[in-house]
């Protein structure tokens, strides 16, 4: 631990806290010291968890990140990362006007966000490249009809029995859509998965059940 880059990660939902949390967890060279739900619970937590990086949503329940970024700017070598679900760009202005260094979507992968962490920590800014967003491919759009209906029922918290019991498979079965789901989306436990699932659903994400797609 000793030299790590210290994270606090503010989300309300925890779910994509806790996901987000194991992915800065187990990525070399970075820790978490702290974890808050809301705007007044951040402010609370930060000056204890002292964090260089703090991974903030603008939506939350009492507020918006904004405030939190504007407050952690009073802790010595704190920067701030963006993530959110919703791509705007007013919040990406203001974003930058309350002091972030880098914009990200839920969308971009594990390894991205630890990539960020680490430059930002090092002292630069990625602001300039958050309109690259628009241009991300979705990363369930590879998945099959059904791999789309088990990825909603990680997201509804089921297991893999369960999950099996409710699409009429076996639970094997469902493992090889939950492998092959997480392959496609480039991450690598299931509650990974869960997160992005509880991210995107504010943002009118639905499972594709097309006919259309093909099952491999």
């Amino acid at each position: 631990m000793h030299g790590d880059i210290t994270v606090m990660v503010i989300d309300d939902h925890e779910i994509v806290r806790r996901g987000v949390a194991e992915v800065i967890d187990r990525a070399d060279g970075l820790t978490v010291v702290g974890e808050a739900a809301t705007v007044a619970e951040a402010l609370r937590r930060l000056p204890l968890a002292s964090p260089q990086v703090i991974l903030v949503d603008l939506q939350l329940p009492d507020g918006t990140g904004l405030e939190v970024i504007a407050a952690s700017r009073a802790l010595p070598d704190c920067r701030a990362v963006v993530l959110t679900s919703f791509e705007d760009a007013d919040a990406l202005r203001a974003a930058g006007e309350a002091g972030a260094h880098a914009f990200l979507l839920k969308t971009v992968r594990g390894d991205d966000i630890a990539d960020a962490v680490r430059a930002v920590a090092a002292g630069r800014s990625l602001m300039a490249r958050a309109s690259l967003g628009k241009h991300e491919v979705d990363p369930t759009e590879r998945l099959t009809p059904s791999e789309h209906r088990v990825l909603e029922l990680i997201g509804d918290g089921l297991s893999n029995r369960e999950i099996g019991e409710v699409l009429g498979v076996a639970e094997k079965t469902v493992k090889n859509h939950v492998t092959g789901l997480l392959a496609k989306m480039g991450l690598q436990r299931r509650t990974q998965a869960a997160a992005w699932v509880a991210g995107h659903r504010g943002g009118g994400w639905r499972p594709r059940t097309d006919s259309g797609a093909q099952e491999s």
